[in-house]
């Protein structure tokens, strides 16, 4: 064989080291809500200086992790697409834990609140989603022998309830890296969180990734998914 000769593999290092900074890592993790976001803005997050925040978004854009998009002199950035947002929750699932400090009551009712509901990039994460799935599954709305599929039951309860999809009702899952436990993600995921953000069921904070539970949600959830008080109260 000539010498010359290459054969194209995944460069599974050159992703890690995209990842492997911490400012790069901590900007994806806030990118999972969806938005996108101007340099500035991660600047802020980060707390450091807008060139030094521009060198990382660069190397982030050019590696195909994220996207960038101009509106007149802003530059928004946001995750290249849903697979990398799966990418980067399962990553943090499966990351080991480190202790941050919390020096308020409001830094740690943020982590408690993060933990029971947070939105992951289109759709709905933390130990509400979980319970989410769980109950469809109990339901019969999903089926599991050759993965997450909706079933003809869960198609009729999404008409049911009025949840409607622009495409297919592709499932997929999350790995919630709070709950190490699988959340429901795809289409559906997506559909069943924007219709309980219409229907005020679910409210996300300004400029955060947490979502609030209405008590017209906490009903609502009740009803059409038996879910229990325990499963529906933020720890």
């Amino acid at each position: 064989m000539n010498s010359d000769t290459h054969a194209e593999e995944p460069d599974l290092a050159a992703l890690g080291a995209l990842l492997a900074d911490r400012t790069r890592a901590s900007f994806c993790l806030a990118l999972l809500d969806g938005r996108a976001w101007t340099a500035t803005e991660l600047a802020q997050l980060a707390g450091i200086a807008p060139s030094t925040t521009t060198s990382h978004l660069n190397r982030l854009v050019t590696g195909g992790l994220l996207a960038e998009e101009r509106k007149g002199r802003h530059r928004y950035v946001r995750l290249a697409d849903p697979a990398v947002a799966e990418m980067i929750e399962a990553l943090a699932a499966r990351a080991p834990r480190q202790l941050v400090p919390v020096r308020s009551l409001v830094a740690a009712r943020r982590h408690r609140a993060v933990a029971f509901a947070r939105i992951c990039y289109d759709h709905l994460g933390g130990s509400l989603s979980v319970a989410i799935t769980d109950a469809m599954t109990e339901q019969g709305f999903l089926d599991w022998e050759f993965g997450p599929a909706l079933t003809s039951s869960g198609t009729a309860w999404l008409m049911d309830t009025g949840i409607t999809q622009e495409t297919e009702p592709h499932v997929r899952t999350c790995l919630d890296w709070t709950e190490r436990r699988l959340h429901l993600a795809g289409a559906v995921a997506a559909a069943v969180f924007h219709h309980a953000v219409q229907e005020s069921w679910l409210v996300p904070a300004k400029d955060s990734r947490v979502v609030r539970l209405t008590d017209q949600g906490h009903d609502a959830f009740r009803r059409h998914l038996s879910l229990t008080d325990e499963a529906l109260t933020a720890p």
